[in-house]
This record gives C-alpha cells, sequence and structure tokens, in this order.
C-alpha cells in the first residue's frame, strides 16, 4: 500500500486543504500560490503513474486512489473558479466537468459489475482532456491581472488568459466528446445485451 506512487497521491490528496486555504489568504499573491500548488498535484498525477510503472510498483489500491485524488483536486478546483469568476460561461463548463466525472464514474462501476471494466479504461480522448483541463485551470486559477504580473516572463497577460480560456473551452469539448463515446461503447450492456 505504501508503495512511492502511492505516496505521492496521498500527497496528492493532501495538498486540497493547502490548496483551498492559499486561494483565499488575504494576501496579494495567493491566485498564484494556490495555481502553483494545483500545479504541483498535476505535475504528482503524471509523475504517480509513471512511477508506478517504471518501478512495477502498480497496486489495487494505486488503481482506485488515483482517480479519485484527481477528481477531488478537479473539483476543488472547478468549485474555486466557479466562485472566483462569477460568470455563467464558466460555471456552464465547470458543471459539464463535473457532471462527466460523475457520470463516468457510474458507467465504470455499472461496467465492472458486468466484467467490462476494460471495454470503458481511460482512453487517449480522455488523457487529452485532461491534459487541457489541467492547463487551463492553472492559468484560469492564476489570473495573471490580479498579482505576480506576467511581464517577468515577458509574456503578455492578455495572450495568457486568451490561452487559459481557449484551453477551457477545448476540455469543456473533450469533456463532452468522451462522456458521449463513454456511454456508446457502455450502451448494449445498458441494454441487456451481452
Amino acid at each position: 500500500m505504501w508503495t512511492i506512487p502511492n505516496q505521492i497521491t496521498f500527497f496528492r490528496i493532501l495538498l486540497i486543504p493547502f490548496f483551498v486555504f492559499v486561494f483565499f489568504l488575504p494576501v496579494s499573491w495567493h491566485h498564484f500560490g494556490a495555481a502553483f500548488i494545483f500545479f504541483l498535484a498535476s505535475i504528482s498525477d503524471a509523475l504517480d503513474g509513471y512511477l508506478a510503472r517504471r518501478l512495477k510498483q502498480s497496486t489495487a489500491f494505486g488503481a482506485f486512489i488515483d482517480p479519485v485524488a484527481d477528481k477531488l483536486m478537479v473539483a476543488a478546483a472547478l468549485v474555486i473558479i466557479i466562485q472566483d469568476y462569477n460568470n455563467v460561461w464558466i460555471t456552464v463548463a465547470a458543471f459539464l466537468m463535473l457532471g462527466r466525472e460523475i457520470f463516468i464514474s457510474a458507467i465504470r462501476e455499472f461496467m465492472s459489475s458486468h466484467g467490462q471494466r476494460d471495454a470503458v479504461a481511460v482512453s487517449n480522448l480522455g488523457k487529452l482532456k485532461t491534459a487541457a483541463q489541467m492547463l487551463a485551470l492553472i492559468g484560469l486559477i492564476w489570473r495573471p491581472d490580479y498579482d505576480i504580473p506576467l511581464i517577468i516572463f515577458d509574456f503578455p497577460q492578455m495572450w495568457f488568459m486568451n490561452l487559459a480560456y481557449f484551453l477551457y473551452f477545448v476540455a469543456t469539448i473533450l469533456t463532452v466528446w468522451s462522456m458521449i463515446q463513454y456511454f456508446l461503447i457502455a450502451w448494449p450492456v445498458l441494454k441487456g445485451k451481452k
């Protein structure tokens, strides 16, 4: 249970309250601090999977807890940007993303109960969605116009935010697309066909 990949996953879970706490700190750099913590969590997500394969430390517990950690961190980030932006489009997209995670979890549980868990394993489309989502959330949480300016990186803030919005839009499209894809795979089983 306490393999290196699982320890990294637990570290990601422990980051969640710190992420929320830093975001609401009454300091000028709270957006940047929270975005940096979310960035660390995103890196740890890629790292634990890589190490599990590289060190041959894949476990049943790790396969269970890793997606839980991912969903908790993303859910916290989406709730934060809903509150921070107070914008209908950000909110609708966030609810689509949250709804997709609940839907896919239910589909996977259902398919597992019918011995077909592998049919709804993580796809390349799902991985692409996750990458776009993580990058978009880092940008949307940071909002460099609010605290630490991007000028130190010689990159205009407007371009950075437009890129974050674009990736959020892409992640939303991929969210809906992958949800439909998983549903179509599961549909014959949902109808009672073997």
